[in-house]
Order: C-alpha cells, then sequence, then structure tokens
C-alpha cells in the first residue's frame, strides 16, 4: 500500500460501521441534512455529477475532496462503480480529512 492511500483503508471501515452513505441523491440528500461530514468524489466522476455534488457542498458548508479514481474508491469498499461517498462520521470525516491533506504536502 502507498503512503497517500492510507485514507482508503478508513473508507473502507467507515462503510462495515454504516458511516458511508453511497449514491447521489442519497449523498444530495445527507448533505441537505447536514449529515454528510465530508464528501469524496472520484477525479473521474462526470462533470454534471460533479458539479451537482460540489454545488450541494459549497451551499451546505460541507467539505469535500477530490481522490483516485472510481476504481480505487470503489475498490476501498468492495462496490464497483461508485464515484462519489459521503463520510457521516465526524471522526472518520477528520481523520480522512487529515490524511488526504498529509498526503498532498508529503
Amino acid at each position: 500500500m502507498s503512503k497517500g492511500n492510507g485514507y482508503l483503508n478508513l473508507i473502507g471501515l467507515a462503510y462495515r460501521a454504516r458511516k458511508l452513505t453511497l449514491g447521489e441523491e442519497l449523498i444530495v440528500r445527507d448533505i441537505q441534512k447536514k449529515q454528510a461530514k465530508l464528501v469524496l468524489l472520484a477525479n473521474d466522476i462526470g462533470p454534471q455529477t460533479k458539479k451537482k455534488i460540489t454545488d450541494k457542498c459549497n451551499f451546505y458548508n460541507v467539505p469535500f475532496r477530490i481522490v483516485d479514481d472510481r476504481d480505487t474508491l470503489s475498490q476501498a469498499i468492495g462496490k464497483s462503480g461508485r464515484v462519489a461517498v459521503a463520510v457521516l462520521d465526524e471522526g472518520f470525516a477528520s481523520k480522512i480529512t487529515s490524511l488526504l491533506d498529509k498526503s498532498i504536502r508529503g
């Protein structure tokens, strides 16, 4: 495992702990309900989906990050074809954010 992908293990843990939302409509709903603490988008997400989700994140002040491609993101949670996930737990969200920020700096 490469140094920058430690967050993928946490995504898998969060999924097994039922602290992730999958699916565009459910993610948008959780952003609007202020349940989403962090949204992760695959770097190969479609432009319309990306705009819809990032606009909602910006409007509701939910942080989001662009991460690896959809295959990597999907593999981390064991589901295929996932381009976005919402993290519902503050602890997971802050740890994933710090790991992503560290990998950008480091």
